[in-house]
């Protein structure tokens, strides 16, 4: 489980990016992979999940 802020969550877009605190790496998140409603600047943990383009943040929880 990692841990990280949100740094932008567009909620009619459904989608966003979440910085990881330990290595300050950006994922991609998208509404499908949340389990609570984020906002900017929000703690939070996730799993990594490889997508299309990458890791994408999933079980997205406010810590």
């Amino acid at each position: 489980m990692n841990t990280g802020k949100v740094k932008f969550f567009n909620e009619s877009k459904g989608f966003g990016f979440i910085i990881e605190d330990e290595s300050s790496k950006e994922y991609f998140v998208h509404i499908s992979g949340l389990v609570d409603e984020i906002r900017e600047d929000d703690s939070v943990t996730f799993d990594l999940k490889e997508g299309r383009k990458g890791l994408n943040a999933v079980n997205v929880k406010l810590a």
